[in-house]
């Protein structure tokens, strides 16, 4: 390094359909042909679309995420070939950088409605709604969200390596299990679909073949990572990741300018097109030598700076919003922080909506504080202060009174100025969302 340019492996056209463009795919399968190869130990940029391909505009309406068709994605840059790997191998990949194209310095948030895509919260608030971020360095802010300003801890959502043949059959079995099993009136995992399927530049026959078993990029999966959406995994990370067939075909993409812990409105991160530049190595036996069967990382040093004391952290427990008790659920739990965050900023003039599109994608943490003290798991979520440009803490508001601001609103589908908000009372059977064992929405 520095003594030559980096070289480009992938670039992006923003003028062509993702499905037709050859350095992308949108499923997991061994067969998809290699983009193209890197040498060990060398280091290279890939550009990424966002997720969705380009389907999200800049615009002040919501109908591109209410009616996303989200059969097409994710769109990821790859598979790329690194010379030397093997099965059983470790892929050592350091995120030297992750930037916005320069020629596209926005991203958008996004809640999908609930009869497409859902999100944590879609029993509540089941309407779609986006926000959109403009980028200003290392700061991002919204007209859809005024008054917060922070800065972006840039990150992939998606890294892994493609799996072998035997371990995609086992992912569709076990997930195809799980959806056979299915009691909850939601999806609960996602088969192989033909439709819309992308395998890069494989001729016709080759993508039937993929779209019929082609694992779905929309979970990560412990045997290779995928799509995580960890935020601390920014600038400087070091990911382990296990090598499943020769060549490793590491693809990457789903890349995010900021991110909050769970990124509870599923489309939650500042989801953005860009540039990330990584090194790669390959560990021989690296599986074995260091006894792992999932990836591991160890985060980079660059980190949004807020001090211990400039958070406000909230608390949930497995009692949901009627009161009823579920046995260690860490989901009810965490759904019963978020919404503690909600009421908290409602008194400021936030909408719902705009809290909950905040949550997805600001810096906040979020922690499991206890699994052990039957029957309440206990969950926090810590929100910095300092992203808002007036003081929310609970002593401002005690010694001046909360004074309500006009907030604006978020963006909304056609016809609506505000998202539906749903009392979900009475809606139990014999178990929780989270799948514990005491209640069952419907």
């Amino acid at each position: 390094m520095g003594k030559a340019p980096i070289r480009t492996i992938c670039k992006v056209d923003f003028d062509r359909p993702a499905s037709e463009q050859p350095y992308l795919h949108n499923r997991w399968h061994p067969d998809i042909p290699s983009a193209g190869t890197i040498k060990d130990g060398e280091t290279v940029k890939i550009e990424c679309l966002d997720w969705t391909g380009g389907q999200i505009k800049n615009d002040d309406c919501a109908d591109d995420v209410r009616f996303i068709d989200l059969t097409q994605v994710h769109y990821l840059s790859g598979p790329f070939e690194v010379e030397g790997a093997q099965p059983g191998d470790l892929l050592l990949v350091e995120i030297m950088d992750v930037q916005p194209l320069e020629d596209r310095p926005w991203g958008f948030t996004g809640i999908f409605d609930r009869r497409n895509g859902g999100g944590f919260l879609d029993e509540i608030y089941p309407s779609a709604a986006k926000a959109i971020w403009d980028f200003e360095g290392i700061y991002c802010t919204s007209r859809h969200i005024p008054h917060v300003k922070f800065a972006g801890l840039i990150h992939p959502g998606i890294l892994g390596c493609a799996p072998s043949a035997e371990l995609l059959e086992r992912w569709n079995k076990r997930e195809g299990e799980l959806i056979a099993a299915n009691k909850l009136d939601r999806d609960v995992a996602l088969p192989p679909e033909p439709m819309s399927v992308h395998a890069g530049s494989a001729d016709p026959q080759l993508t039937e073949k993929i779209g019929r078993e082609g694992a779905r990029t929309i979970p990560g999966r412990p045997e290779h990572g995928g799509n995580c959406d960890i935020k601390n995994l920014s600038r400087g990370s070091k990911v382990y990741l296990p090598v499943h067939v020769p060549g490793a075909k590491f693809s990457v993409g789903d890349l995010h300018f900021s991110q909050g812990d769970g990124e509870i409105s599923f489309c939650g991160a500042i989801e953005m097109a860009g540039v990330i530049t990584i090194n790669f190595r390959v560990i021989k036996n690296g599986m074995a030598n260091l006894g792992l069967q999932s990836p591991i990382y160890i985060p980079g040093p660059v980190e949004p700076q807020f001090g211990p004391g400039r958070y406000i952290y909230f608390e949930g427990f497995s009692v949901d919003e009627e009161g009823k008790q579920h046995y260690m659920d860490v989901t009810v739990a965490y759904r019963q922080t978020t919404l503690r965050v909600i009421e908290y900023l409602r008194r400021f003039g936030y909408s719902d909506y705009q809290s909950y599109l905040l949550l997805s994608c600001a810096p906040v943490q979020g922690h499991v504080a206890g699994i052990v003290d039957i029957p309440n798991a206990c969950t926090t979520l810590g929100l910095p202060m300092d992203i808002f440009d007036f003081d929310i803490s609970p002593a401002a508001a005690e010694a001046a009174g909360v004074q309500k601001r006009d907030m604006g609103r978020c963006a909304f589908e056609t016809g609506k100025t505000e998202g539906d908000v749903r009392n979900v009372t009475g809606r139990y059977t014999e178990r929780s969302f989270g799948g514990g064992l005491t209640y069952l929405r419907k």
